[in-house]
């Protein structure tokens, strides 16, 4: 009687591994597939996917890729400082402040309604007019922007509240921290207009990446090009850690990946 039931029980046994077999490598190749690479009209197409992406690429290859597409610099410079190692992407909500003293208690007004009507995902890129001793936003404004959503902020002039950043985890990259304000010295000039931060013009939607390396400003019209050209140059670099700690010689790296 035993042996009859074990019988039984060894093919089914056998069906549901295989069932499980299939389940698992099905789960596998959806995940391979999930994670190709997509064509630059893909990334065209879907612009959710598309900065997705962006935040796994580093900022030097989508710098690289602009040079050689564009003929381009797009990067910002080493003024602009991190308050702690972070790496985002995301579109670009521009804001510009001008240089102005008044007592006007709705001078700034502006700025504040702009971050509220960012959505999730947004980078805040401000141009603050000769502002590298102002801070451009603090604690509150970070607080907001985190409450948000956003990716990040991008401040061509000062940050202050350090701790209360910090604290909440929000990236700022700033040309460093001052104590300062710009209430009263400041006016709100726009939003979603064309600036400049640290030199580079950004345009409102351009696609904003930063990490450790710096940051790098994407005009959307080329970001999906940039992308796949990005992802090339990123993929050749990796590949290229492993050969050179086997063969010990950099020389025969470049030669074989053609990336330096």
């Amino acid at each position: 009687m035993t042996s009859n039931k074990t019988s039984w029980i060894r093919p089914i046994t056998g069906t549901v591994a295989a069932v499980f077999l299939c389940c698992t490598v099905l789960t596998l190749m959806q995940k391979v597939n999930a994670d190709a690479q997509k064509t630059s009209a893909e990334y065209a197409a879907d612009p959710a996917a598309m900065i997705d992406a962006y935040r796994h690429v580093e900022a030097a290859s989508v710098s690289d890729a602009i040079e050689q597409l564009l003929h381009e610099k797009r990067y910002m410079s080493h003024r602009m400082q991190a308050v702690f190692p972070t790496k985002f992407a995301g579109a670009a909500l521009t804001v510009k402040l001008t240089k102005q003293e008044n007592h006007d208690p709705a001078a700034l007004t502006g700025m504040l309604q702009a971050i509220d009507s960012g959505s999730a995902g947004s980078v805040y890129v401000m141009q603050v007019e000769d502002g590298a001793d102002i801070a451009g936003m603090g604690g509150l404004m970070g607080t907001a922007m985190f409450a948000r959503g956003f990716a990040g902020a991008v401040v061509d002039g000062g940050v202050r509240d350090l701790p209360q950043l910090k604290r909440i985890g929000f990236p700022v990259y700033s040309t460093g921290p001052v104590p300062s304000t710009s209430v009263s010295h400041y006016r709100f000039g726009g939003v979603n207009v064309p600036i400049l931060c640290d030199g580079v013009a950004v345009a409102a939607n351009d696609i904003v990446v930063a990490d450790q390396d710096g940051v790098v400003v994407v005009p959307r019209e080329h970001a999906a090009d940039i992308l796949v050209l990005a992802q090339k140059l990123d993929n050749s670099e990796h590949s290229m850690y492993p050969f050179i700690e086997k063969f010990h010689s950099i020389t025969e790296a470049v030669r074989q990946f053609g990336r330096i």
